[in-house]
């Protein structure tokens, strides 16, 4: 499973091994400004159990882009209707290609990856859409698919809202503090409260009525 460190993909893999699948989890260290989140993923990993936890590094500052790659400001005004510039070019397109050839290579034929349609900041790569032409590519561009097994791309909580995948956390049995969620790291390590994802995590908790760990710098 692709295994950010964040919330969401904490869940995911709480629901994988629910399911019974061992979970080999791959965490892209691609220098992001966000990198509290690498330690977090290994965190969530040991704590899941994890058969093998890959930090894999691919350097996307090479390239930029994006607020998460480049030296550009992470928006803080609020979560509006436009992709934002937070959005890292075809991330999850490049990230669920590594997951995938790591699972041919492991002999697996299930990949999880935590996104989610409702409470995110319009990312094209977390739509339902996204999911099934990547599964369909999936099928087509390997050679295990050539040979007709079927790959599957499990996306569990692609319809649920951030209070719902809050209380799969706790229904789970996963510390929330273990995940981190903030696109913009403050020096003395608080998250800022006031990102595009801070405000969707701490509207989520608010709104299942639940306390969470994480220290907030403003907001």
């Amino acid at each position: 499973m692709l295994l950010s460190g964040g919330l969401d993909s904490m869940v995911t893999a709480g629901l994988a091994r629910e399911a019974g699948y061992g979970v080999n989890a791959l965490t892209i260290d691609y220098n992001q400004r966000h990198r509290r989140e690498i330690d977090a993923a290994r965190t969530i990993a040991a704590e899941i159990g994890a058969l093998r936890h890959v930090v894999l590094p691919l350097d996307l500052r090479q390239f930029g882009g994006s607020a998460l790659t480049d030296d550009i400001e992470v928006p803080k005004s609020g979560v509006g209707p436009d992709i934002p510039v937070t959005y890292v070019p075809a991330r999850n397109l490049v990230f669920l290609s590594l997951t995938l050839a790591w699972a041919e290579a492991l002999g697996t034929r299930d990949l999880f990856i935590g996104v989610n349609a409702l409470d995110y900041s319009g990312y094209p790569d977390c739509r339902p859409e996204f999911i099934a032409g990547f599964t369909d590519l999936a099928n087509i561009a390997t050679k295990a698919g050539a040979q007709g097994e079927r790959f599957e791309v499990h996306a569990p909580l692609q319809h649920l809202g951030k209070a719902d995948i809050v209380r799969e956390a706790v229904r789970l049995g996963l510390d929330p503090a273990m995940s981190w969620s903030c696109y913009d790291p403050q020096p003395d390590g608080r998250a800022c409260g006031l990102c595009d994802s801070c405000r969707l995590r701490r509207a989520g908790f608010a709104e299942a009525g639940l306390e969470e760990g994480t220290e907030y710098a403003a907001g």
